[in-house]
């Protein structure tokens, strides 16, 4: 596995800068290993080989910005993906990458829109048969962003939503999409798989070993795992 936790600018200003992209780093590792992944963190994809990204057997994301992704290793990632080499895990703020490369939103599933609360909510689990969510229960109470989306994949499977009864929409910078308000999905991309969560910007979601079993389902299924 190689985790990349690059931060870019994006085209017209400065990304911001996620402060648990280290304690994430741990936390992968430990992940990578418990599947019998070797492990690598990739804090600039320009010191990624193309050796390397062609043997690879999962990439996980957790970028923001216009990461500056070659257009050898953009071939490279979609092509492996979608002969089922590679599979794609995309966390938190990997949707707000790469909008200069119009196929990322197919490699991570939606765009990112904005994320104007900050709150306790309670998630519905969509799915419970996947590995990612099998050990919720019927709902999930959390902390974190709350994300909104667009372009969100007609084929992506959704694993756990926001009922928008818990948002105020009336506060500036909502759009709310027709599907709703999604935060975690997954999707087969051709023979290749990927999951997503928009979930983990605190501290305490990496100190969570429930939140560690959502990520952990989710790389066992782009692994190859039913469900």
């Amino acid at each position: 596995m190689i985790y990349v936790t690059q931060v870019a600018p994006y085209r017209d200003g400065p990304a911001g800068v996620h402060g648990v992209l280290g304690q994430s780093a741990t936390a992968m590792a430990e992940l990578a290993d418990a599947a019998g992944l070797a492990y690598r963190q990739i804090p600039d994809v320009r010191d990624l080989s193309a050796d390397e990204l062609a043997s690879v057997r999962v990439v996980a994301l957790f970028t923001i910005g216009e990461t500056p992704w070659d257009d050898v290793q953009r071939a490279t990632l979609l092509d492996r993906l979608r002969t089922g080499g590679l599979g794609v895990i995309a966390i938190h703020a990997a949707t707000d990458s790469c909008y200069g490369w119009d196929d990322y939103g197919l490699l991570v599933g939606a765009r990112f829109n904005g994320h104007p609360w900050t709150q306790d909510f309670t998630l519905d689990v969509c799915d419970e048969n996947h590995p990612a969510v099998a050990h919720l229960g019927p709902t999930w109470m959390w902390h974190d962003e709350v994300y909104q989306f667009r372009d969100l994949r007609p084929d992506a499977r959704v694993l756990l939503q926001l009922d928008d009864s818990q948002l105020d929409l009336s506060r500036p910078g909502v759009n709310r999409p027709t599907f709703g308000f999604p935060i975690s999905w997954c999707f087969e991309e051709q023979q290749g798989r990927v999951f997503s969560t928009a979930l983990g910007h605190f501290p305490a979601a990496w100190e969570s070993v429930t939140f560690m079993r959502h990520i952990q389902g989710g790389l066992s299924w782009v692994l190859g795992q039913p469900g």
